[in-house]
């Protein structure tokens, strides 16, 4: 005969059901809102880019064809990291980049894609973001690399940006776009803004002559003092 849980595990359980529902809907209102801030900084346009928070081995992620005028919380689908999509569910047509993302960066908490305008105009040279600037070290390397191109939503792109993200917490999208990833919804939208400005001073930079880049030695230094940044002495 099947055991059940005493009436005390029920409530247990209960309150462990009502607490994971609680979180979602808390993560979905932080999905939401780091999507509509997208837009409202001018890093997409219409339906473009896309946001999802990483659930254990599951996903919550925008849904395709919205927009930040139109996206609503009920409108997000939760699925499983590597799918399959839900029944009826209509998720990001990215959400296999997504997914790429979360398995290769078991750090990922919270994955951002734009279509950020300076972004997308460097991946379009098919170049990387170089070391120009020292906060380039901030995203995991002396670049952030740019992605191979392939056609969106497939499994060849998905393919081509974990081959390439690995080791970073960001990568360009070649004719296409970026990605930044973060240990939370906040993290992440400061990233992408930190990204597009940076590929936006360098593009500056290169329209008024050649950028002197950073040397090995000199990004290493930056990395070093990125361990200690931030970090406040402990009160005696």
């Amino acid at each position: 005969m099947r055991h059940l849980p005493a009436r005390g595990d029920w409530c247990m359980l209960g309150a462990c059901r009502e607490g994971a529902d609680r979180m979602s809907a808390e993560t979905a209102r932080e999905i939401v809102a780091v999507y509509r801030e997208l837009g409202r900084r001018g890093l997409n346009f219409g339906s473009a880019g896309n946001v999802s928070v990483r659930l254990g081995d599951e996903m919550l992620i925008t849904p395709t064809g919205t927009t930040a005028e139109t996206i609503a919380e009920d409108q997000l689908v939760r699925m499983p990291l590597g799918g399959p999509v839900p029944r009826r569910a209509a998720p990001s047509s990215e959400w296999p980049m997504h997914s790429a993302v979360y398995e290769t960066c078991p750090e990922a908490a919270c994955v951002v894609h734009t279509h950020a305008d300076h972004c997308t105009a460097l991946a379009c040279l098919g170049e990387a973001l170089p070391a120009f600037h020292y906060m380039v070290a901030g995203f995991g390397g002396d670049t952030v690399p740019c992605a191979p191109y392939a056609t969106f939503g497939t499994p060849a792109l998905a393919a081509s940006v974990r081959a390439t993200i690995a080791g970073h917490s960001a990568c360009l999208l070649a004719n296409h776009g970026m990605i930044v990833h973060g240990p939370s919804p906040a993290a992440a939208l400061e990233a992408a803004v930190r990204l597009e400005t940076l590929a936006r001073q360098y593009l500056l930079a290169r329209a008024a002559g050649q950028p002197r880049i950073l040397t090995t030695a000199e990004m290493a230094a930056v990395r070093r003092r990125y361990r200690t940044y931030g970090v406040r002495p402990r009160a005696r």
